[in-house]
């Protein structure tokens, strides 16, 4: 959990549980697995046990909506960055339970849940085929067009506030087309995309993120560009790297997240769907 998160598109971080079992190639490197390791949690996998938390870590959210509430100004919380809420895993549910009343106690806080398992929303939502809150935001991870095919069906059934789109790790070019003119499913309302972080981290092609942004100002969804990651066009660096690879015809230098930074054709992205600007 974190107050102020230095994720670009949250304000906030707040995990029900933390624990995990990759699912795509999106979780390889996954930050989260490694973060556990290093502060010694045995929590990833299938058969791991997760981790959970106390009512002192519960009862920060409602600090975070009275101040919300206090300065007249909505706060975003990303829920969950150290799990999945929508992980099929026996002993989860009553977690589950408790956040969904969580949520609704919340009403200041826009609640951002992630999933790289949209096919569980339907069975594990409360709300899902009814009237969902209006602080909840839906999303899931497409790192590749094979991901697009088989997440988004699920995401795009349910008429939550807002759906968005986490292409990160970008691990491929994703065409949108299909799902944005789709007039049986709801719209996409945002696109985060970027690069993976992490010294073994895959190099995203700048074309894949530039492909996102056309088609996303296409189609008036909102673009957020969050980071090149630990690889980055090697013209945008001065100083020396250790490493460069080819992907397509770009040069990407090894530079490490924070000297890679996060502008894309010479400007920072930072579109929000337009339900967080009202």
């Amino acid at each position: 959990m974190a107050k102020d998160s230095k994720i670009e598109w949250t304000h906030h971080t707040f995990n029900p549980w933390w624990g995990c079992a990759k699912v795509s190639p999106a979780c390889r490197n996954c930050y989260a697995e490694a973060w556990a390791k290093r502060v010694g949690n045995d929590i990833w996998g299938k058969d791991s046990d997760r981790r959970f938390f106390t009512d002192k870590h519960w009862s920060e959210p409602i600090k975070w909506n009275r101040e919300a509430e206090s300065c007249g100004e909505r706060r975003r919380v990303f829920c969950a960055s150290m799990a999945d809420v929508f992980e099929r895993k026996a002993g989860l549910e009553r977690w589950r339970e408790r956040l969904w009343a969580l949520i609704e106690k919340t009403p200041y806080l826009d609640w951002l849940l992630l999933t790289k398992r949209p096919q569980n929303i339907e069975r594990m939502a409360p709300w899902a085929g009814g009237l969902w809150p209006e602080n909840v935001w839906l999303g899931t991870t497409v790192e590749n067009q094979h991901w697009a095919e088989v997440r988004l069906p699920h995401l795009l059934k349910h008429g939550a506030k807002v759906r968005f789109l986490s292409c990160e790790p970008l691990l491929g070019e994703i065409d949108l087309t299909r799902w944005a003119r789709d007039q049986s499913l709801h719209k996409i309302d945002w696109v985060i995309a970027g690069g993976e972080s992490g010294a073994s981290s895959r190099p995203m092609n700048p074309e894949w993120a530039r492909s996102l942004r056309d088609q996303a100002r296409a189609e008036g969804v909102a673009f957020h560009f969050k980071q090149w990651g630990h690889w980055a066009p090697k013209e945008l660096l001065t100083d020396k790297q250790r490493k460069v690879v080819t992907i397509g015809a770009n040069v990407m230098a090894s530079a490490g997240k924070k000297a890679a930074g996060r502008e894309l054709d010479g400007r920072t992205w930072d579109e929000l769907p337009i339900a967080a600007l009202a």
